[in-house]
């Protein structure tokens, strides 16, 4: 299965609202630190990788390179949601920004390397 923005804009708006709170009860300061929390945690996962890297993990850590890829691919997932949540709470198409900001950076760097909507609809 392919996840498009779409998608998971529609099932994670309404399992926030079905499973924990309508969207618009939290504040989009609310939603931008519960972002920067799973970006916490992401950052947390890595270290972790780090500390296995270095043979310096404690018994608490994950025990193997996979789990901590599989725990830092878990945290960036939730990021994401977040991410997605706090765009929906702003109206924010997130598909949109992400294709228009990408492109920016390559036109500020001289990179013909560019997103284009059709594109992004095709895959």
């Amino acid at each position: 299965m392919k996840l498009t923005f779409q998608q998971l804009r529609l099932v994670n708006v309404n399992r926030c609202e079905q499973v924990f709170h309508p969207l618009d009860s939290w504040s989009i300061a609310d939603w931008a630190v519960a972002l920067a929390g799973e970006a916490g945690e992401t950052c947390d996962a890595v270290k972790k990788l780090r500390r296995l890297q270095d043979g310096k993990n404690t018994s608490k850590d994950p025990q193997t390179v996979s789990q901590c890829i599989e725990n830092i691919g878990n945290e960036l997932a939730d990021t994401i949601i977040y991410a997605d949540l706090l765009a929906a709470r702003l109206g924010i198409d997130l598909e949109k920004a992400i294709i228009r900001k990408f492109n920016i950076v390559s036109e500020r760097m001289n990179s013909n390397i560019k997103l284009q909507d059709e594109v992004i609809n095709e895959g």
